[in-house]
């Protein structure tokens, strides 16, 4: 389609060569509308400059690029968060780490989400669990600048610290939390899937240890009793195939009650467990 011609709305839905959803999303984010606007004013022109906007952001989903960086939000547990390809772009899978964290969690408890990315993890457990106090912290500026971006925007009060894993500024205290919940880069750095979909366009330190996977799941088990009450819980987004490894590591580091949840595929993707040896050193693998 010729940037030169006028085309109403029906008509760019059908010659933009996007599924049809992808292009009604993107029209009734650049004009503000719902669905039903859509259908009812489907012969409405469009100008110039919506035109040429939507042509370019067609041929970059043509090219690949998530949807959901072209929009800057992705819907996650019901709510809209904002985010860039800065940030992972939040899945359904890590719903599941949401539901079992905010079940682990008692009245008036306190949670720290590790590499909270776009917040949706933080943002998410605070809206619910208003009774709670969370903490969320990244190595990434760019990231926490989202985050607390969608935590004022959801009207939530979140502690934001910047740093790799257990050594954010500013640093909590230690033995001041019932649950830490992670979903730390997994992925293999051989991984062929990072070559391939939405993956190509994300950030790779979020998706990937740049090694076997492991090493990030690694490191929070072993700091996690440091910071943990007696009695609290970690909780582990991982890969389908990591549900054993992760199992393995949590028994070494002294943790009890451990369980692997399944995500509505039937895959491993959630890992728990529970500490009560606070005396035990966090690198004591006896």
């Amino acid at each position: 389609m010729h940037t030169e011609e006028t085309a109403t709305i029906t008509s760019w839905l059908q010659q933009c060569g996007l599924p049809r959803i992808e292009g009604r999303m993107l029209i009734q984010h650049l004009l503000s509308v719902t669905h039903s606007y859509l259908i009812a004013h489907g012969s409405r022109k469009l100008s110039l400059p919506e035109q040429q906007w939507l042509n370019q952001q067609a041929a970059r989903r043509k090219a690949g690029e998530p949807l959901a960086y072209l929009l800057g939000y992705r819907e996650f547990y019901g709510r809209c968060f904002k985010i860039s390809d800065a940030v992972l772009i939040p899945r359904p899978e890590t719903e599941h780490l949401v539901e079992a964290a905010i079940s682990h969690l008692p009245q008036g408890g306190c949670i720290w989400d590790l590499g909270t990315g776009s917040g949706a993890i933080a943002v998410t457990i605070a809206c619910e669990r208003p009774d709670a106090q969370v903490w969320a912290t990244d190595i990434s500026a760019e990231a926490l600048a989202i985050a607390s971006d969608n935590a004022a925007n959801l009207n939530t009060s979140i502690q934001f610290g910047q740093g790799s894993w257990f050594q954010a500024q500013p640093q909590p205290a230690k033995n001041s939390f019932d649950v830490i919940v992670a979903n730390p880069p997994y992925i293999a750095a051989n991984d062929e899937h990072l070559q391939q979909g939405d993956l190509r366009f994300e950030p790779q330190h979020a998706l990937t240890d740049y090694h076997n996977g492991l090493t990030a799941l690694d490191t929070i088990i072993a700091g996690a009793p440091a910071y943990l009450r007696n009695n609290g819980w970690l909780l582990l987004e991982h890969g389908y195939d990591q549900g054993r490894a992760v199992r393995d590591c949590l028994t070494q580091l002294g943790f009890e009650k451990i369980q692997t949840l399944l995500d509505l595929a039937g895959l491993e993707r959630v890992t728990i467990g529970q500490i009560k040896h606070l005396c035990r050193s966090p690198t004591n693998k006896q």
